[in-house]
């Protein structure tokens, strides 16, 4: 009788096979080894200032650690002591969120709608309006002047004119009555929130084959939204998941302006977020362990989000 005949499964690889395919990958490797030269650099400086300090993070979540005495591992306490005990936490946790539910999709769409309509305009005028509606993301000044306006004296900007026109009697003290802070924190992250990816969205708009449009219009597009819909954001699609990673970034990063604005803390932690609460651990009682183990909570969640939103913005115009 002969040999019975294989069925099921693949037809298993040769040696040969496999030379060839490791010789074509050194010879990629090899091919390519200027381009890894020129980017070693920006590589190096990322791992050692942003992907070790993170690992570190985590591993010094797992530890008492005070700065002046060597890392204790204490396993899961932080994580315990931070979820079940601290109630401080969840009160910036759900500050946190409340903020970031509001700031992240407002300045997410706030970013692409001026894009949308600069991107219009004549090239001087558009250059101009980029720079005064980024101006404020990258303005030290900034936080001075929003004090200035919400002061809670009758000398304030907003009080002033709310007492000359009689609908107020006596000054509002917005920046620590827990019933005005965050309205006026969400206002001024909200002014503030035109950044890097307002910027991306206005490059990608500038990038779209206009021979798109006409395309468009012969297959039925009617109206400037559906052109938006249908061909504009398929086309910037990159631009608009770097929108989405900075603008959610920004939303779960909220701290400096409830400092700058409300102080630390703010009155009846009315406005404190997580960043407050891992700066309290970290740069006032110097418990590096337990910021470590607020800091890592506060990456996990950003990176889901991150992923959540990026799985919704690529069915988009598909």
């Amino acid at each position: 009788m002969g040999k019975a005949v294989r069925t099921g499964g693949g037809v298993p690889p040769s040696p040969a096979a496999g030379r060839i395919r490791k010789n074509h990958r050194s010879g990629t490797v090899r091919g390519n080894l200027d381009a890894y030269l020129f980017i070693s650099p920006f590589f190096l400086i990322f791992f050692l200032f942003t992907v070790a300090p993170v690992v570190m993070s985590v591993c010094l979540s797992f530890t008492y650690y005070n700065i002046l005495e060597a890392p204790a591992f204490v396993g899961w306490k932080n994580y315990v002591s931070l979820l079940l005990n601290d109630d401080l936490f969840m009160t910036a946790l759900k500050n946190t969120l409340f903020m970031a539910l509001i700031t992240g999709p407002a300045g997410y769409l706030a970013s692409l709608l001026f894009a949308w309509f600069i991107n219009e305009l004549p090239s001087k005028l558009r250059a101009l309006l980029v720079a005064v509606f980024y101006a404020p993301s990258i303005s030290g000044n900034v936080y001075m002047i929003w004090s200035m306006m919400f002061n809670g004296d009758s000398y304030g900007y907003i009080n002033s004119i709310l007492l000359k026109t009689g609908l107020i009697k006596v000054p509002v003290q917005w920046l620590t009555d827990p019933a005005y802070m965050m309205p006026v924190v969400i206002l001024v992250v909200l002014w503030t929130s035109l950044g890097a990816g307002f910027l991306s969205f206005v490059a990608g708009f500038q990038t779209v084959d206009r021979t798109l449009y006409e395309t468009g219009y012969v297959e039925g597009i009617k109206n400037r939204w559906q052109e938006l819909w249908f061909i504009t954001l398929p086309y910037i699609r990159p631009q608009m998941m770097f929108g989405a990673v900075m603008s959610i970034t920004a939303s779960f990063s909220i701290g400096d302006v409830t400092t700058a604005l409300c102080g630390f803390p703010s009155t009846d932690y009315a406005v404190h977020t997580v960043l407050n609460h891992m700066n309290d651990y970290g740069n006032v009682r110097f418990e590096m362990g337990y910021a470590c183990a607020i800091a890592t909570v506060l990456f996990g969640m950003t990176v889901g989000i991150n992923k959540l939103i990026q799985r919704i913005l690529s069915k988009v115009g598909s």
